[in-house]
């Protein structure tokens, strides 16, 4: 169960922008302001239900030290969010750290990261960067890369574009787990697509559109995306975790919650 919910949970490849390329449609990370999914507490919660479905597991601070290859044409998938070889964000990932620890057991891996960006090779990764990436996890200042990585390219972001369309803390959620698994490009399959689509059936409460409404055609666009994928075929992510929550009036995302991805319950009190 755990390589279908992986393979599931993957991001649409970027050929062009690469998943971890912000693009200059989203606003800054300085547009979202406290409250909602910036709450600390909140925040977690997120990374929890995240995680239950990018690791079958609610212990998301135990993922720092993951590595595999899943066979989703990604290469490598790593990490507390799933940094992918193939999909720029490990490559921007492994350079934040060597910037701050230039010394690190990752740093000489950096041509190759540069080599197989776009692709599923591991040339130059093999035999030993799934060991490097486990060695680095052990360390405080890779732990905090990643998350600052999480940050700059996917939460921040999200949570912002959220907030500028009126969204709530659920909503807020819904904009990051699909910029986590979609990448925050503009083409069809990426969140800015997503959000396109979704445009067209609803508007945002921000342009006088009904929440419920429009967080109901943003999931529709995402189910759709997901379809055009066979690693995204399974829709449970959304379907009977994100749609329940909102079929529930929960737009707060207040606990206690329950939910089923891939086939697994989970439950947050």
């Amino acid at each position: 169960m755990a390589f279908l919910s992986r393979a599931a949970a993957r991001r649409t490849l970027l050929a062009v922008l690469g998943a971890g390329v912000l693009s200059p449609r989203w606003p800054s990370a300085e547009a979202a302001g406290p409250g909602g999914l910036d709450d600390p507490v909140k925040k977690d919660l997120a990374m929890r239900l995240v995680s239950s479905a990018e690791n079958s597991s609610l212990d998301w601070q135990a993922q720092y030290a993951y590595i595999e290859d899943i066979g989703d044409g990604r290469g490598y998938t790593a990490g507390i969010i799933g940094f992918c070889s193939g999909t720029s964000d490990m490559l921007a990932l492994v350079e934040l750290y060597t910037d701050r620890v230039a010394g690190n057991p990752l740093a000489p891996y950096l041509p190759a990261l540069r080599a197989v960006d776009g692709t599923d090779s591991h040339e130059g990764l093999d035999p030993g960067f799934p060991a490097a990436w486990r060695a680095a996890a052990k360390t405080a200042a890779f732990r905090a890369a990643q998350r600052d990585e999480r940050d700059r390219g996917y939460f921040d972001p999200a949570v912002a574009r959220a907030k500028q369309d009126g969204l709530g803390t659920l909503g807020q959620f819904v904009y990051y787990d699909a910029m986590v698994m979609h990448g925050p490009g503009s083409d069809a399959l990426s969140f800015g697509g997503i959000r396109d689509r979704a445009l067209v059936h609803a508007g945002t409460p921000a342009d006088g559109g009904d929440q419920t409404a429009y967080l109901h055609a943003f999931l529709d666009a995402r189910v759709w995306a997901m379809r055009q994928e066979a690693a995204h075929r399974d829709v449970s992510r959304v379907e009977t975790a994100q749609r329940v929550f909102l079929a529930a009036g929960n737009l707060d995302l207040d606990t206690p919650l329950k939910w089923r991805v891939y086939g697994d319950s989970y439950e947050i009190d």
